[in-house]
């Protein structure tokens, strides 16, 4: 069971120094990993200390990366405000989605925050935790996308809540990066969710800076955006080459790393307003590479149990086909808005089967992650 705290896209784990107290959490599980890679046993996992314990029966919990859904929505969402922008589609269906995210975000924030402090170790834990961590970041990152969707609306409130979101990210950001220095992290639990903190509140942050009208701090977030993914983005690389394959439920974030150079491509054109030169093209070129890899990686994906984790595919989607969307824009084939519906159609279907799937997992019980807490020792 070694990298049994590692499949935390599932559930809940914690190293000694992370929990209170001196029990190790996730050393001991009630079902097999294989079991819950399958998808044939939902997961449950116990407590086993230096002491005797005895364990309180799990219940369900939300966990960081359920953020997810919200960030794949606004994805979603910001796709449909890009394609009314350039005339293809209606605006209100951008509308509704924001509205859409909006609430469903707030849901999941009211849920977690209310779960925080009951946990083994609160919020340091839950920030110094080696999986989900880096999906905290997500929390201020879908509130930017929110702001963004609300300023053609409400310019100035839109802003406001814009800079109070991308302040908070970067802070959080700041905090987390530190944590993973001052902490002795594996490499081998490293995965692509690494990227989200810096590289994607930073490059999110430059286009909603850039929408405000604000081009120099949308500068500075593009190369805090930038450079941290050329930084950690390069370490993260080096270990899905060369250290063993992700744990199963950890396998659907390689589908974060096709968001980088489309952010990053994205960025640029906020910036420049959608100037395509030599810098575009570069972050075009790379984009189409990591899409290539992507579709490598369908035959993996398709032997994977659905969960959570499942809504890392949203967003990172999302991003490549509002990047499309330039494109065509920019391209005008023939028949270019029958191209750029096809691409948003496709998106809209792939996000609402992860919907259909999800609330299918919710009506059976067998979505939100069974968390086991600790009782005192007897």
């Amino acid at each position: 069971m070694d990298h049994a705290r590692d499949m935390g896209m599932g559930f809940r784990g914690r190293s000694n120094c992370q929990a209170a107290g001196s029990y190790d959490v996730a050393q001991t599980a009630t079902v097999s990993v294989s079991e819950f890679a399958e998808g044939t046993q939902p997961p449950v996992f116990a407590v086993e200390g230096s002491m005797n314990t005895r364990t309180a029966q799990p219940q369900v919990g939300i966990t960081p990366n359920m953020f997810g859904i919200s960030y794949g929505l606004a994805g979603l969402a910001t796709c449909w405000g890009y394609a009314a922008m350039r005339g293809v589609a209606p605006a209100l269906v951008a509308d509704v989605l924001f509205i859409v995210t909006a609430v469903v975000w707030l849901v999941l924030i009211v849920g977690y925050v209310s779960q925080v402090p009951r946990r083994p170790g609160g919020w340091r834990a839950e920030l110094a935790d080696p999986v989900l961590a880096p999906f905290v970041s997500l929390i201020p990152i879908v509130g930017m996308l929110l702001a963004t969707g609300l300023m053609p609306h409400a310019p100035t409130a839109g802003r406001w809540l814009f800079a109070v979101f991308a302040a908070a990210t970067t802070i959080l950001a700041g905090w987390i990066t530190g944590q993973w220095i001052v902490e002795e992290l594996d490499l081998d639990r490293l995965h692509s969710g690494y990227v989200l903190p810096a590289v994607a509140g930073g490059l999110i942050a430059s286009i909603g800076a850039a929408r405000a009208g604000w081009t120099a701090i949308a500068h500075a977030f593009m190369g805090l955006g930038v450079i941290s993914w050329l930084l950690i983005g390069s370490v993260i690389m080096a270990r899905l080459l060369f250290r063993p394959r992700l744990p199963a439920p950890l396998l659907p974030t390689l589908a974060i790393e096709i968001a980088p150079p489309a952010l990053g491509g994205l960025a640029y054109l906020a910036i420049t307003h959608d100037k395509v030169d030599a810098v575009a093209l570069v972050f075009g070129g790379f984009t189409a590479l990591a899409v290539i890899v992507q579709l490598r990686l369908i035959p993996v994906y398709r032997r994977l149990a659905f969960g959570p984790a499942f809504w890392s595919f949203a967003f990172p989607y999302a991003a490549v086909a509002i990047f499309a969307l330039h494109w065509i824009s920019y391209g005008r084939p023939v028949g270019y808005t029958v191209w750029a519906w096809c691409v948003l159609l496709a998106i809209t279907a792939f996000i609402a089967a992860l919907a259909a799937k999800t609330t299918t997992a919710l009506a059976s019980r067998r979505f939100l992650p069974r968390l086991q807490q600790p009782q005192a020792p007897q």
